[in-house]
């Protein structure tokens, strides 16, 4: 099945604050997945709680919203239960790396079949601006009056040191990029991370689209560039004044469901459970 980012238009009309750079996320994800062949009926949208979260409402496609910090866990669920569908993730940077940052790194460590886009804007926009864990220190919030005395967190270089197999990052002011970058993410047969880069236009005002096109550059543009170079990756990682953007590494390794032998060969939830007698178990714990 042939389809267009059309196909992939939801019912209802996103009402994030105007300018939000959610509105170019929600556009390339839906260039990407026709860029990557998916249908509507096969794949499943998951997020969780915040500006990210409504991503689901507007999209044509499967979707689950679930509690705040728990997207992974629920998108593992859905890939094990079946594992023809394609399972996409989107949190913000503070669902994602803050409330939820105990499921990031065992998702890396199974490296299960999940694309995981992070909305990450640092600042936690839907609770009206507190300091989230991307906010950089000295950022001035509701939380943090006098500015933040924390070190942000580096997700990429986390991913990295985790083993992840597809580590990448993406702003939205470049979406030709991006949109590049998320379909081979799409594309990438494990858990793939895309860190992306956006204005909170409302509770972030000093990270503005003009801010990030004056420090943001491409990975892939410079000079000996080999996306398969862990060490490469962490410099690129650990770069604080210029803000590089693609694939900053990536590997070959099976995959979690390739190693589970009763999903390798046909999903579970295609089994015949019908001569299964559970009675005795049940009574057990009833």
């Amino acid at each position: 099945m042939v389809t267009k980012p059309l196909d992939f238009k939801g019912n209802h009309n996103p009402t994030w604050c105007l300018g939000c750079g959610n509105y170019g996320i929600l556009n390339v994800l839906r260039a990407s997945m026709s860029d990557a062949g998916l249908s509507p009926e096969r794949t499943v949208i998951v997020s969780g709680i915040g500006c990210s979260g409504k991503v689901p409402h507007f999209i044509n496609a499967y979707g689950f919203e679930v509690l705040h910090g728990r997207t992974l866990p629920v998108a593992t669920g859905i890939r094990l239960a079946n594992s023809t569908l394609k399972v996409i993730a989107c949190s913000g940077d503070g669902d994602g790396y803050g409330i939820g940052g105990n499921h990031f790194l065992h998702a890396i460590r199974r490296n299960i079949g999940i694309t995981w886009i992070v909305h990450n804007n640092g600042v936690y926009g839907l609770t009206t601006g507190q300091t989230s864990p991307t906010s950089e220190e000295g950022f001035r919030s509701k939380t943090t009056p006098f500015g933040s005395i924390e070190e942000p967190v580096n997700p990429l270089a986390l991913a990295i040191a985790g083993g992840a197999g597809f580590v990448s990052r993406a702003f939205v002011g470049e979406s030709l990029h991006f949109r590049k970058v998320l379909t081979e993410a799409l594309n990438y047969p494990g858990f793939a991370l895309v860190d992306v880069l956006q204005p909170c236009v409302t509770f972030n005002k000093s990270h503005s689209y003009a801010w990030y096109a004056e420090r943001v550059y491409k990975v892939e543009s410079t000079e000996g560039y080999d996306p398969f170079d862990r060490s490469k990756a962490f410099a690129f990682a650990f770069e604080l004044e210029k803000l590089p953007l693609g694939i900053l590494y990536r590997r070959s390794i099976p995959s979690y469901e390739e190693k589970i032998p009763q999903i390798a060969e046909n999903p579970l939830f295609s089994r015949d459970i019908s001569s299964i007698d559970i009675s005795n178990t049940l009574k057990e714990f009833l």
